[in-house]
């Protein structure tokens, strides 16, 4: 079976891919993804302020007032709670650029340009084949418009590709007015791909303590109906390549999100609860279930569930929203 794909430019064996995670930080299992048959390696983050803390004194002054107040020691991460500084996420890069024969996609994360230019540029210089801009941003100022918003990540964007030959992709979160005009305006400003979505990790709150209390929940299956909703609203419709992330832990799930337009789907919780080889059972599952349904390629249903050929999508949405709603019987 056929289940090729392009994404960011490369042509790859299947859709199917690790997403950002804390599993790349052992070369072991990195090397075992690949066995599982990883179509690419995705890397985790890079945030913007590791990169502020190498360059500037912020951190240090952050650091010294820490404790002049209880609330204050929650607010950042100390340098050695991050696994990766700047200087080691870059010998990373090569060593797995070294360890296995797969595409290498490395991430940055923030919502400035400050500092993300050099190491964009460092990046690519570290054997990197590709690079997504992780746009994690809660707008909480009641004088910023979206409009604003949208446009310090376009800027963040052409700055970044202004100085890599790179393919550069970005991870959006879905808390955006209009998504798709912005995925619009992310294509023309030259994004090779658009990745959906970011799963914000909401904190719950300690009532006794009155602290907030940050955690880290799974994904479901449930999740990735967010996903395709605007996967199908953008297959078609953008140049960039559209990646699934989040919600994916059946070879159903797959499908549904290649149907949608996912060019390709990325794979954390699930391999996080089975380990790397899971991939493998993925990638089988695929195969099986269009051999079953007598598809030639997976390239055959790609989009096959889009709204791009619904004269109307605004109206199709509404009709299965009233529908939805009229159909529960009290």
């Amino acid at each position: 079976m056929d289940l090729s794909t392009s994404y960011l430019g490369f042509q790859l064996p299947h859709p199917l891919m690790p997403g950002a995670s804390p599993m790349v930080d052992n070369l072991d299992i990195v090397k075992r993804l690949e066995d599982a048959g990883a179509a690419a390696i995705v890397m985790h983050s890079l945030f913007e302020e590791q990169i502020a803390r190498d360059q500037t004194s912020l951190f240090h002054h952050t650091e010294i007032h820490a404790e002049s107040f209880a609330e204050a020691t929650s607010y950042l991460p100390r340098a050695e709670e991050f696994v990766l500084g700047p200087e080691e996420y870059l010998e990373h890069v090569a060593k797995i650029k070294r360890a296995v024969a797969l595409p290498i996609i490395a991430s940055l994360n923030g919502i400035t340009s400050r500092g993300w230019v050099q190491y964009a540029r460092k990046i690519e210089q570290a054997g990197a084949d590709a690079l997504e801009l992780n746009i994690y941003y809660i707008a909480t100022d009641l004088l910023e418009t979206g409009s604003a918003v949208e446009g310090r990540a376009l800027e963040v964007l052409q700055a970044v590709k202004r100085v890599v030959t790179i393919p550069v992709a970005v991870k959006l979160s879905p808390f955006y007015s209009a998504i798709v005009h912005f995925a619009r305006e992310l294509d023309h400003a030259g994004a090779d791909g658009i990745v959906l979505f970011n799963r914000f990790y909401q904190p719950d709150i300690d009532v006794e303590q009155l602290e907030t209390v940050p955690l880290l929940t799974l994904s479901t299956s449930s999740e990735l109906r967010l996903r395709m909703r605007w996967l199908a609203a953008l297959s078609g419709r953008v140049k960039a390549s559209l990646a699934a992330s989040g919600g994916v832990h059946t070879p159903v799930d797959v499908i549904k999100a290649v149907m949608t337009g996912a060019h390709a789907v990325q794979v954390v919780s699930a391999l996080l609860q089975h380990g790397p080889e899971y991939l493998r059972v993925l990638r089988e599952g695929v195969a099986t279930w269009l051999e079953q349904h007598e598809y030639d390629s997976l390239k055959q249903m790609q989009g096959s569930m889009s709204l791009e050929k619904c004269p109307d999508p605004a109206a199709f949405e509404r009709a299965n929203y009233m529908r939805v709603l009229q159909g529960w019987k009290c």
